[in-house]
């Protein structure tokens, strides 16, 4: 295998890692605003 496809493969497994990462970061922001809106003292 050459340097140029572990470089190409090393690239697909950061960005699948910064993708899962930040759509999980998301979803619990999204989940933390559900969560502070429902206990909110109205």
């Amino acid at each position: 295998m050459s340097d140029d496809e572990r470089w190409k493969e090393r690239g697909v497994a950061l960005r699948v890692f910064v993708y899962v990462f930040v759509t999980h970061a998301l979803a619990g922001f999204v989940w933390i605003l559900f969560y502070v809106g429902q206990h909110a003292n109205r």
